[in-house]
Formats: C-alpha cells, sequence, structure tokens
C-alpha cells in the first residue's frame, strides 16, 4: 500500500509525464524572463518509486523556495523565476536519452537536472556532456561513469567504492564484539547492483569473511523466497542486499515471512525512505541500510529542509538521497549566483568551489564528492540514525537485529 500512495503522490508532484510546468507565483518583475530547467523523472515504471519519492519532490520544493525570494538569482541579471520542463522517461533509458537531446536542442532549457536512477544518469550524462550542461547527480553510484571521461557530469553521493569500504569496515567491527562470518549477498541485474557487488566482493574475501552465497537477481524481481531460504539454510549471519526500492521492500517482506533473522539484515536503496519503516513498523528495528542523512547532523539548514519538506508534501524526506537531491540544488543556485548561466563558467566554479549544504561540506575532485564518506544507517526508535563511521554517527548501532516483529 505504502509503494502504490508514493507513486500516486510523485504522479502527482510532477504531472504525470506532462511535457513542461510552469511552476512559479506572480512575482515583483512580471516581465523577467524566467530560467527554464529541464529534466526527466520516471513517473511510470520501475523507477517511478525511487524518482518518486527522492527527487521528484525536493525538485519542486526548491523551485517553490528560490521563486518566493523572488526568483533565482543570476549574476548580473538580479532575480529570475524558475519554470521546470519535464517529462515521463518511463523508466526507459532510450526514451531518456532522447528526452534530454529535445530538453537541449528543442525545449532550449538554461540548465539541466538529471534523472533517477545509476543506469539512467549513465545513460544522460554522455548527452549532457556533448552539449556543455552540467549535471549533478544525487542518485547515482557508478565508478565506470568516469571511465568515460565526462567532465561536466558530478555526483554527490559516496561512490561504490567508498560505500562498500565503509561497509567492510562496519561488519569487521561488528565480528570484532561478536563471532559473524558467513555473509550472503544478493544484488539487482541492474548498473548499480552490479558495480557494488563488484566493489564489495573483493573486501569482504580480504577481510575473511565466509561468503556462502552470491547471487544476482532480475530488475522487476517477483519472489525471491526460494533464494532467501537457500541462504538460511547455509547459516548466513549477515545478510546484503544491493537493492533498488521494491526489492529492497520485497527482500524484507520474504525474510519475515521465511523466518530468516539474521544478526545483519542490510538493505539498500529504499532502507533509508520513511515508507520502509512505516510499512514494517516494529519489524524495522534493527534494519541496516546504504548511506544515511537525519535531520540531527550538525550541518546548516539540515532540521530547516526537513521540516520544510514536511510542511509542503505531508510527508518526511527519505533519509539519504533526499537530503543529497537539496544539496545539488543548493550548490547550483549558489553557482549561477556567483557565475550566472554561463554554464562553461559554472562547471569551472563547481570545480573550484567547497559547498556547505544540508549534508555537510562538497567539494568535487574529478566530479567526484569526495568530502563526504561511505555511510551506514540503521532504523532506531523511528530514525534512520548514522551508525557508521563513527565520526559521523548519530547513534551507536543495535546489533544483533532484534527479531522480526
Amino acid at each position: 500500500m505504502a509503494t502504490t500512495l508514493d507513486r500516486r503522490t510523485f504522479l502527482k508532484v510532477a504531472g504525470g509525464g506532462v511535457a513542461a510546468a510552469a511552476l512559479f507565483p506572480r512575482i515583483g518583475r512580471a516581465q523577467a524572463t524566467p530560467v527554464r530547467i529541464g529534466f526527466t523523472l520516471s513517473a511510470t515504471g520501475p523507477y517511478s518509486v525511487g524518482a518518486g519519492i527522492t527527487q521528484g519532490p525536493n525538485y519542486h520544493l526548491w523551485v517553490e523556495q528560490v521563486n518566493a525570494k523572488g526568483g533565482l538569482l543570476v549574476r548580473g541579471q538580479g532575480r529570475r523565476p524558475v519554470q521546470l520542463i519535464h517529462h515521463d522517461d518511463r523508466s526507459e533509458i532510450e526514451t531518456a536519452v532522447r528526452l534530454y537531446e529535445k530538453l537541449i536542442t528543442e525545449d532550449k532549457v538554461d540548465l539541466l537536472l538529471p534523472p533517477w536512477g545509476t543506469a539512467m544518469n549513465f545513460a544522460v550524462a554522455p548527452v549532457a556532456n556533448k552539449h556543455g550542461y552540467p549535471l549533478i547527480g544525487p542518485t547515482v553510484g557508478s565508478m565506470k561513469l568516469y571511465e568515460l571521461n565526462l567532465p561536466y557530469f558530478y555526483a554527490v553521493l559516496a561512490q561504490p567504492d567508498s560505500m562498500m569500504r565503509a561497509l567492510a569496515e562496519f561488519l569487521k567491527d561488528l565480528r570484532s564484539q561478536a563471532r559473524i562470518n558467513k555473509v550472503a549477498v544478493i544484488h539487482v541485474a541492474d548498473l548499480f547492483g552490479l558495480e557494488h557487488q563488484a566493489a564489495l566482493m573483493p573486501l569482504l574475501r580480504e577481510a575473511g569473511f565466509d561468503v556462502v552465497e552470491a547471487k544476482s537477481y532480475p530488475l522487476g524481481v517477483k519472489d525471491l523466497s526460494d533464494l532467501l531460504k537457500s541462504i538460511k539454510a547455509k547459516g548466513a549471519e549477515v545478510f546484503i542486499a544491493l537493492s533498488y526500492p521494491p526489492d529492497t521492500i520485497l527482500a524484507t517482506t520474504q525474510a519475515k515471512a521465511v523466518d530468516f533473522n539474521p544478526a545483519v539484515f542490510y538493505g539498500a536503496v529504499g532502507t533509508a525512505f520513511p515508507f520502509f519503516r512505516d510499512r514494517f513498523k516494529a519489524s524495522a528495528e534493527g534494519v541496516f541500510g546504504i548511506g544515511a542523512w537525519n535531520p540531527k547532523v550538525p550541518y546548516p539548514g539540515a532540521k530547516e529542509y526537513f521540516d520544510a519538506h514536511v510542511r509542503k508534501w505531508q510527508k518526511e524526506p527519505d533519509r539519504w538521497a533526499s537530503a543529497f537531491t537539496y544539496a545539488t540544488l543548493q550548490i547550483l543556485e549558489q553557482a549561477v549566483g556567483q557565475v550566472s548561466l554561463d554554464r562553461a563558467r559554472i562547471k569551472s566554479y563547481l570545480d573550484a568551489t567547497e559547498f556547505s549544504t544540508v549534508v555537510g561540506p562538497i567539494r568535487f575532485t574529478r566530479g567526484l564528492n569526495r568530502a563526504t564518506p561511505g555511510m551506514v544507517g540503521q532504523w532506531q526508535k523511528g530514525e534512520f540514525e548514522v551508525v557508521w563511521p563513527r565520526d559521523r554517527a548519530t547513534a551507536r548501532p543495535i546489533f544483533p537485529k532484534p527479531a522480526w516483529q
């Protein structure tokens, strides 16, 4: 039920794939030419849940806030209203590529925002780069993207190397407290899952963990119960799902159904979504997940952002990439205010500047945000706490995970 509600919320927010939307009130400078910002998001298809929770609400919240101030401050031009031009990419890579070409060549947008998900970003980043449009991705985890040498593409999340290193170090720390050694890893057969699995497996083996299962499953999988039964029979004490939102929900639901309750249960994208907590209620307690953020973090504007999201949408932001999405918009706003809409100058500014955001300091090195480490989160008493690394933690981990309720 929660998944359906969130998809419907996205369809309402994003206009169900309507080709264009002018989302600004009448402001003082009625004759000001809007700054046109284009993007696609998945209003339909398997990526729609993540897109509708993580990016859509934050794009629209930011536009509302900017236009309430009189518009986006453009260096040398004052404030101009923001107009969003958006399309439904239907979770189809070919459609997204075609639509980003359209946004640039036909819609003539001034700036671009990225789509949702690693595979989508991988597909459209070369288009943005070809036309010289900076693209700051808040939902992409791919080292292969940087093998393509795309200087106009930036990523704010910790990438698979640092994210999986953090997970491996965290598991080693837990093992020093209790005897856990048997690990099972499953991953979605999508660029996100493939790269994170490839980064994690050598680290587990190097640390001496006994990997009792390592399998992929297809995007859109409907049943994982047999695989979970097999993993349970092999005595796995650590379960890791490098998953997307629908399969994160599926794996958790079916783990409960087959009474598989390992000491460590770790899901990827979707674990940090409030609907995960709301759906599983007491059973969410102690579940670990990839990445982490919450309004208790000590960064300027973090609590204010959280409260503004709740006021606008009557729901909480997710506890990972939602805040990183908002941070990319803070970065873009600062860059335009400092250097105007000249996209080459925006790129130079992104390359040279450290930004203060709701997720902490961000600084790009060859397009990668190396200022934010890989992190592990855990649901504890209704909040997704940062539990690793220790210098970023908002709570100590609960270990082993409590029994399913």
